[in-house]
């Protein structure tokens, strides 16, 4: 009986892990089954909150470790062109981005959680941030300096004067 208990919650737990998170790319065109079947076939992950100084190295090897890495695609600050804290990670097979998800989502890489996502997978142009800045519209939002993320994010605009008033 207690085996019985024990196999129960250890099988909860790893359902868990593997379960598919509330993430949807807003600029998604498709249908909820087409992103349902998207999903189910991608290869491709969404790693979010990295920090701008994170290099393309580092998710390499970091992500290396759960199966061999297609490429990565670095997302940029639409207008600057620098990294604004995610990426596109693309393996060859679903199950090694489905084994990558359940392993890395929530682990930590220069001071930061990543989240980790299935993407129903990259196209050209996405790789750029959406937030009116250019940046993540998630960054726009913070309102407490943040280091690994560049500073204060949107909030302040951008000026040269010491007494730039905040943009809400």
């Amino acid at each position: 009986m207690i085996e019985m208990m024990k196999d129960s919650l250890l099988k909860g737990l790893i359902d868990d892990l593997g379960a598919p998170s509330s993430y949807r790319d807003r600029g998604y065109d498709g249908t909820d089954e087409d992103f349902k079947r998207d999903i189910a076939n991608s290869s491709t992950l969404y790693v979010g909150n990295l920090s701008f100084y994170s290099s393309e190295e580092q998710l390499y090897s970091l992500f290396g470790r759960c199966g061999p890495v297609k490429r990565v695609i670095v997302g940029l600050d639409r207008h600057k062109k620098t990294p604004c804290g995610f990426c596109f990670i693309e393996y060859h097979t679903h199950g090694d981005a489905s084994r990558c998800k359940k392993y890395l989502d929530g682990v930590k890489l220069d001071d930061r959680y990543l989240r980790v996502d299935i993407d129903p997978g990259f196209k050209e142009g996405r790789q750029y941030g959406r937030g009116r800045s250019g940046g993540q519209v998630r960054d726009e939002l913070r309102d407490q300096y943040d280091s690994g993320r560049g500073g204060w994010g949107g909030l302040v605009l951008q000026s040269d004067r010491p007494d730039a008033k905040r943009a809400r």
